[in-house]
């Protein structure tokens, strides 16, 4: 497992919530800084092995509301990630940041860089939950396939309780889409996605599956195409494997990415991985690592 130098904690409100940051390194005036925002259902320390590849940079890594150690406050809904965001970011001013987002962290990055076009000076967004014109006109997610008879998703009914975090490790190691993951990534998701259990012994999920939810239920009901088609700084957008149109199966492994979106921006660029799924920061950090801080094209 990478050794990385543990991080300051922060906490403050943002958009009348309670945020939880962490914070590695010092800004310098020689390098810019990096923002690091997760997916759904994850938090904060899931980008550790990422910042292990990037050894002395100056890196904030946020905890988005209902996730890791941010107020649990809703709504839970895409719009509220947008604007916690974007207010986090015009409290960071006047510095700039690379702007990192993956997944849902994804939309809310270029929905932040959109508002405030002086915060970024680059954007990687790693295989982000912005769909094609054509999904938001439809108006339907394909999650309201998965509910069963009581109206509930399937992932509000995941296990919550561990008793602890070497059991939520071997709960998910080798399990699917976790499979492919690094074991230090997995390490990091265990440890630092679960708090002390309120109402009880052991330990919880430190993001509530009728949270994590009600997030994927609204993914595609909040088309920003229009408010991000004027950002001028260069955008990289990475994509894993295509997703399967006919798909029947409650599957997170593929990507979620509008093929379109590098062409529909500025500037963006494409990077095209199938041989990777939805999960890259966890599969491949140094590949992201490369990408953030311009090893790689």
């Amino acid at each position: 497992m990478t050794k990385l130098v543990q991080p300051v904690q922060h906490q403050a409100k943002f958009n009348g919530v309670e945020l939880c940051w962490f914070e590695w390194g010092q800004p310098k005036a020689s390098e810019i800084s990096i923002l690091l925002v997760h997916a759904t259902g994850f938090h904060a320390r899931c980008w550790d092995q990422v910042i292990a590849a990037m050894p002395g940079r100056h890196v904030l890594s946020v905890d988005m509301r209902g996730h890791g150690r941010s107020e649990k406050t809703g709504p839970y809904n895409w719009q509220s990630f947008g604007d916690d965001l974007s207010a986090f970011m015009l409290a960071q001013a006047p510095k700039t940041f690379i702007g990192v987002g993956h997944s849902m962290g994804g939309h809310a990055v270029a929905v932040a860089a959109a508002r405030c076009p002086n915060a970024f000076s680059r954007l990687l967004l790693v295989d982000p939950v912005i769909m094609s014109p054509e999904v938001y006109s439809s108006n339907t997610s394909v999650h309201a396939d998965w509910l069963d008879d009581a109206g509930q998703h399937p992932v509000a009914r995941r296990k919550r309780r561990f008793d602890s975090v070497a059991g939520m490790v071997a709960n998910f190691e080798g399990r699917g889409s976790y499979g492919v993951w690094e074991p230090a990534v997995l390490q990091d998701y265990c440890q630092f996605g679960l708090l002390p259990d309120a109402e009880g012994s052991g330990l919880v999920l430190a993001c509530p599956p009728e949270v994590e939810a009600e997030i994927y239920m609204g993914s595609t009901g909040r088309n920003i195409l229009d408010e991000i088609a004027g950002i001028e700084i260069p955008v990289t957008v990475m994509r894993a494997k295509t997703r399967d149109a006919d798909r029947h199966e409650m599957d997170f492994s593929s990507s979620p990415t509008w093929e379109g979106l590098a062409a529909f921006l500025p500037q963006g660029t494409d990077v095209h991985l199938p041989e990777l799924t939805h999960f890259i920061p966890m599969q491949a950090p140094k590949l992201v690592a490369g990408h953030i801080v311009g090893d790689l094209p």
